[in-house]
């Protein structure tokens, strides 16, 4: 009989039956199997396409499916994000609470509040900054009204407090930094606390950002605080609100954004523009940071004898990934 070959490597007598035809395909592989670069990267990009046209495909069905059934569709699934799936905190704020409103009447933030004081900052950094710290301390005096920028000389903050409480600002801002790269940022409000210590990331100028508006003017802008629902993310909160007047002029249109996500505090500062009476454009004329609580400490800055309300304890805090603090 003739001898037929299903399988390289491996002969069988007599005539090839349809579970040998079968056994003729090459089995399935996984694609680190494949030694070559260049052609594992290729098989990559040509799944990752199919996965891509499956998905549309799916999805155009979806629609069409809800389209035909009109009113009677089912309702959209809503997607699990670590936001929605986050672990309930026994401090969240409710705006109705007497307590708080209490407590509000009665904190540091309250003079503020009540427009018995117009805010006035100082900024400054840590000792012998470089060009980029620098620059960066410049652009935020052009997003804070009343923001003055003044070189350090030295000085420890303990002796540098008094003077701008005799010299009537309710601010001290210190931008520190690392390897020529501003790391940090301590926000002290005067003349009773509290003051925040906050980890910064992420820093970018105006030069560095793509399809930036024009350079911002001097008008006071819109303050939008956003997810500081907890009573340390409500304090934080205020202690941003105070950092700008009372009044916002619209006609300069300019917005600072304080979004709080995963307790990381993002900074954006925009323009907006009327295209029509419908349609608003808006330009990020910038600079744009993030930032990271720290530690928040009851009255003035003291490293050594200050009273610490809250510090962040990491291998603890964030054990649960869906349990924020803010």
């Amino acid at each position: 009989e003739k001898e037929v070959k299903t399988r390289p490597g491996r002969w069988t007598g007599g005539q090839a039956d349809s579970s040998s035809q079968g056994a003729a395909f090459p089995p399935t592989f996984s694609l680190s199997e494949v030694k070559n670069k260049q052609r594992r990267h290729l098989m990559f990009m040509k799944l990752k396409q199919e996965k891509r046209k499956q998905k549309m495909q799916l999805k155009k069905k979806r629609r069409k499916e809800r389209e035909a059934l009109g009113d009677k569709a089912p309702p959209k699934e809503v997607p699990k994000t670590i936001e929605n799936q986050r672990v309930y905190d026994e401090t969240t704020v409710d705006p109705e609470d007497e307590e708080v409103a209490f407590d509000e009447g009665t904190d540091e933030f309250s003079a503020y509040f009540n427009r018995l004081t117009n805010p006035k900052v100082l900024i400054t950094t840590s000792d012998r900054p470089r060009g980029r710290t620098v620059r960066f301390c410049e652009q935020l005096a052009t997003v804070i009204p009343d923001a003055h920028v003044y070189y350090r000389r030295g000085l420890a903050l303990k002796r540098i407090i008094p003077q701008c409480v005799a010299r009537g600002f309710t601010y001290l801002m210190v931008i520190n930094e690392d390897r020529k790269v501003p790391n940090g940022m301590v926000l002290c409000h005067l003349p009773d606390g509290p003051t925040a210590h906050f980890k910064v990331s992420s820093v970018r100028l105006r030069k560095e950002m793509k399809r930036r508006g024009k350079d911002p003017t001097m008008h006071s802008p819109e303050v939008i605080l956003n997810n500081f629902s907890t009573r340390l993310g409500h304090t934080i909160g205020r202690l941003f609100a105070a950092l700008f007047p009372h009044d916002p002029q619209f006609v300069g249109r300019q917005v600072a954004t304080f979004h709080n996500q995963r307790d990381f505090v993002f900074f954006r500062f925009h323009r907006y523009i009327f295209k029509n009476e419908k349609k608003v454009g808006i330009q990020e004329l910038g600079p744009r940071f993030t930032l990271k609580l720290r530690s928040l400490q009851k009255g003035t800055f003291d490293s050594k004898f200050g009273e610490y309300e809250w510090v962040l304890k990491r291998h603890e805090m964030d054990a649960c990934r869906r349990k924020f603090q803010l």
